[in-house]
């Protein structure tokens, strides 16, 4: 391209590592170039993990140098451990100046903050900005407009039924595989006195010259920032990402279904082996690599279907798994596409109590919560129950501002990109949108904990104790939560029963929890 202007500037974000992506087709090596940047700002907008951002500029680096042994021109901007502070769109409006393309290409970001401030940016410079659809998920924008036009409630099951019939998976003809669209009667298995027993440890990825250097730097430049770097060993490449899910298709998904909602700690004393081993468990841990693109849904679907019909792994367990990514993933995607921006801002139990410093410093007396948050700050990494019914649960019932939960779920996990995590965190985690993705609040006082998990047996807390010192303040608040929004739960019929459990409270009961609940926010107000 050297002495002629550039023709396409393909721009390609930190989450849209897709050597097949749209943003692409029609590449000409000799007039177009590739752009992408590392910006500070994307991990300082909100307080990110060092692990999360390693992952980010790992795989980014890694993908850099996969284009350039394409032949394949790539404009590639680095943080530097001294200099000062950068966005995206400063940095492109720079080189937009430098290399003055015809038009811009991109595959939409998956941030609704990232893509308004491009189109700005595009806007300013006064260049054509092609914004093309991302055939990485099954569920194009107007397809979920057809599934919402005309219902009064989007519900993830129906979604996930027209998905099943639409792509085949699963199906048997016109009927699901085996009679039963879902399986997530067989799905709630606990570990028992005993634990879980002899896991496959997750395939580990030794950080190569590359990695390295980004551990170096992020650990110089985000030294203030949560979570550690010690255990980084996620794939950052195409290749890595494709051993990721042969591991885990042949060591755990059988057992996935039966324990994808059980939680186990041993005492502090176990070993960094066991610690990773109770970390993940039976799940896949490809969440990452699948946010990040280096994985398509459809090859891990194709995976863990084949293991189905080869006699691997059982019909129950396979349809959980796929029910996360045809359904949930595609779901989320589909709410946040469809709600942006004003999504952001609801606020549906008016909660704005500030996140507890806790979830920064693991530093609690709650077991269950020292726990997940430990294992977030320490892998970057929790799964989908203890992000639902611990961290998420805690925050609900206390009444912390829900935008405040959204940010910190953002900034902690390394699986996270704004567009799955948001419609997860506001919708089913806090109910912030009073039901549009989700059809109750997930609320459950310390005996679901306890039920699900060991983190309750050497907690000085009582799940079934509402009032009193070991009173476990889960069981406390989640009283409290009802007492507080009985009126605006009383018109959902998923509620019925707790509400009913609720009116067996007298008033003397009902005055004592509710003490307790606002010395418990008292509490944590001064210990923060």
């Amino acid at each position: 391209m050297k002495g002629s202007r550039t023709r396409h500037l393909v721009l390609i974000l930190g989450d849209q590592l897709d050597a097949g992506s749209s943003a692409f087709d029609g590449f000409d090596a000799r007039r177009d170039a590739v752009w992408m940047a590392e910006a500070s700002e994307e991990s300082t907008h909100v307080w990110s993990h060092k692990a999360r951002i390693a992952l980010f500029l790992a795989a980014m680096r890694h993908f850099r140098d996969a284009l350039h042994e394409r032949g394949w021109t790539v404009h590639y901007h680095t943080l530097d451990a001294a200099e000062n502070p950068t966005t995206l769109a400063d940095l492109v409006t720079a080189d937009l100046a430098r290399f003055r393309p015809e038009k811009i290409v991109m595959v939409e970001a998956g941030d609704w903050r990232v893509q308004s401030s491009l189109k700005e940016t595009a806007q300013s410079a006064g260049i054509e900005l092609e914004v093309r659809a991302d055939r990485h998920f099954l569920c194009s924008h107007d397809d979920f407009a057809g599934h919402a036009t005309g219902r009064k409630q989007l519900r993830m099951e129906y979604f996930y039924r027209e998905m099943r019939r639409r792509t085949g998976v699963l199906m048997d003809g016109d009927d699901p595989e085996g009679g039963k669209w879902n399986y997530d009667a067989k799905n709630r298995g606990t570990f028992g006195r005993d634990g879980p027993g002899e896991i496959a440890e997750p395939i580990a990825f030794r950080p190569d010259a590359t990695t390295r250097a980004v551990l170096d730097l992020v650990a110089t430049r985000f030294a203030d920032h949560p979570g550690e770097l010690t255990h980084f060993d996620w794939p950052v490449t195409r290749d890595q990402a494709l051993e990721a899910l042969d591991d885990f298709i042949r060591n755990r998904l059988p057992q996935f279904g039966r324990y994808q909602d059980a939680m186990w700690a041993d005492p502090d004393e176990e070993s960094d082996g066991a610690q990773r081993r109770h970390a993940y468990l039976f799940h896949s841990r490809l969440s990452a690599a699948l946010n990040l693109k280096l994985l398509d849904p459809r090859e891990i679907i194709a995976a863990a279907e084949n293991a189905y019909y080869g006699g691997a792994a059982p019909l129950e367990a396979v349809e959980g798994f796929i029910r996360q990514i045809l359904g949930w993933r595609e779901y989320v995607r589909g709410i946040y596409g469809r709600f942006m921006p004003d999504y952001l801002d609801l606020n549906e139990f008016d909660a704005r109590l500030p996140l507890p410093d806790f979830y920064w410093t693991g530093r609690t007396e709650m077991n269950c919560l020292r726990h997940a948050v430990g294992q977030t700050l320490t892998h970057g990494y929790a799964h989908h129950i203890q992000r639902l019914m611990v961290t998420g649960l805690y925050a609900l019932l206390l009444g912390v501002d829900p935008r405040a939960v959204h940010e910190w779920y953002l900034a902690v996990y390394v699986d996270a990109v704004e567009w799955v995590e948001l419609p997860n965190t506001l919708g089913m985690s806090q109910f912030a949108d009073g039901g549009r993705m989700a059809s109750k609040p997930y609320i459950a006082s310390g005996k679901y904990v306890q039920r699900m998990s060991n983190y309750c047996g050497n907690c000085r807390f009582d799940p079934a104790q509402s009032t009193g010192a070991t009173a476990c303040p889960f069981t406390t608040l989640y009283w409290d939560f009802l007492m507080r929004h009985e009126e605006a739960l009383a018109g959902n019929p998923r509620m019925t029963l707790q509400l009913k459990n609720l009116e067996r409270l007298d008033r003397s009961e009902r005055s004592a929890i509710r003490g307790q609940a606002e010395a418990h926010r008292r509490q944590i107000e001064s210990t923060d």
